[in-house]
């Protein structure tokens, strides 16, 4: 049988970025044993570049950052490798209405942010996000070197050399911290990681209208996968030019 091919053409009423995440329902359930379920949020060019001149931020638009930012204020916990925190300047999470919704509905001003480092980068601490009063941040790291809050809530968890697994920390979370839903930010190396240890459950993959080219990372960095990895596709949404992909992993 030929393959058929059927046009994207609008489907109901557009929605705005609240209804857009409802449709995930991200409080139906964790994710598989005893680890939250996990969203993978990215964004890359039409040719696949993952930054413009070093930061994703040049990638996005108004309709890309109000996706973000319903997705943090719907989940439990964010996790950024550090590379993408301190590149990218993390300062606060959400804004006040957003948290404001959060703390109505019962849950804490912000969710927790969440990093893993295995050599503790000094940098880290000089983050804005380190100074929020009302952050909570959970550190893990196979460093012994101490790191300072500076005004947020910190937890450091720290494992032996070789230890620390992408596993671990997730099930730290779901069992120590409480969380349910964890939306995952990226960098491509830590994305390669969570793909490459079957821990994502969703991916929301935002389409630029660029061509950036250049040596710009791409989507995910690092090893091929033998064989690639599946992934089945549950929504598309468009806002302008942009493209917004909801993908599961194929089971």
């Amino acid at each position: 049988m030929s393959p058929s091919y059927q046009a994207l053409a609008a489907v109901g009423a557009a929605v705005g970025a609240v209804e857009l995440i409802e449709q995930l329902g991200l409080g139906a359930s964790a994710g598989e044993g005893k680890r939250p379920r996990l969203v993978a949020a990215m964004i890359a060019s039409a040719d696949g570049r993952a930054a413009v001149d070093g930061r994703a931020g040049g990638l996005g638009a108004p309709a890309d950052r109000a996706v973000l930012r319903e997705l943090r204020a719907n989940v439990d916990a964010i996790l950024v490798g550090p590379t993408t925190l301190i590149d990218e300047r993390y300062s606060t999470l959400l804004d006040a209405d957003h948290r404001e919704r959060r703390i109505a509905s019962g849950l804490p001003a912000e969710p927790i942010a969440a990093t893993i480092s295995r050599r503790l980068d000094p940098q880290l601490a000089q983050l804005q996000l380190f100074a929020q009063q009302d952050q909570r941040i959970v550190v893990y790291t196979e460093s012994d070197q101490q790191i300072e809050a500076r005004g947020a809530e910190l937890t450091v968890s720290r494992s032996e050399p070789g230890k620390l697994t992408l596993a671990s920390c997730l099930e730290d979370l779901y069992s120590n911290h409480g969380v349910r839903t964890l939306l995952s930010e990226g960098g491509p190396t830590l994305l390669r990681a969570l793909a490459a240890d079957q821990l994502i459950d969703d991916l929301i993959f935002t389409v630029s209208p660029l061509l950036v080219a250049g040596s710009a990372p791409t989507l995910l960095s690092g090893e091929a996968f033998e064989p690639p990895l599946g992934l089945a596709l549950e929504n598309v949404w468009r806002s302008d030019d942009f493209l917004f992909l909801h993908y599961t992993r194929q089971r």
